[in-house]
């Protein structure tokens, strides 16, 4: 019976990852279980190497193997433009349009008076310092187009005022939209036709 229990309990996991529910999460597991060992297993083996390795990056927030993101230690992205984003999958969003070339921060969410979240919860002292330590030209907000977004934006805009350039995604991002959820197109749109706040 602990056979049975312990693909239940696999389904259990799956059916908690993003898009997933238990009749999805069932069906994958019995692909995966039929399919075990060109699927399975090296699946289990990727994912128990990525559980070892991977870490946050101490400067931007990104993941990664080791203390600096490989965005972070590239010298070539220290190009003076630093692209603020909610979190790692906007990152990842950003990275997939290929039209970025500067370096990133990654806040850990948004600015919410009703879920208690102020700027100390977030990364935004961290960012403040890193626009005097880098010497940051240009901060360009990459942030969803909700309420909790553009408060955000406000206040770091508020924050980085004399310090630096700050500019915001513009035309292609939908209001209430999520960056990971754009196509490549439109990432690059809002990018390229980013406006000054």
């Amino acid at each position: 019976m602990s056979g049975r229990q312990d693909i239940e309990d696999l389904i259990d996991l799956m059916a908690r990852l993003p898009g997933l529910g238990p009749r999805s999460a069932r069906r994958a597991v019995l692909h995966l279980i039929q399919k075990r060992g060109r699927l399975m297993q090296p699946l289990a083996q990727s994912m128990q190497q990525v559980a070892d390795s991977a870490r946050e990056c101490l400067r931007c927030g990104n993941i990664g193997t080791g203390d600096l993101c490989d965005i972070c230690a590239d010298e070539r992205r220290a190009n003076g433009e630093l692209c603020i984003v909610e979190d790692v999958s906007d990152l990842w969003a950003m990275e997939r349009a290929g039209v970025f070339k500067g370096r990133y921060h990654v806040l850990g969410g948004t600015l919410s008076a009703l879920d208690a979240i102020g700027p100390e919860e977030l990364r935004i002292p961290l960012l403040v310092q890193r626009v005097i330590d880098e010497h940051v030209r240009e901060v360009i907000l990459a942030l969803g187009a909700t309420v909790d977004g553009q408060t955000t934006a406000h206040y770091i805009s508020d924050e980085l005022s004399g310090r630096c350039e700050v500019s915001s995604l513009a035309q292609g991002v939908p209001v209430g939209g999520e960056l990971d959820y754009l196509d490549d197109g439109t990432i690059t749109a809002a990018l390229t036709a980013r406006k000054r706040l």
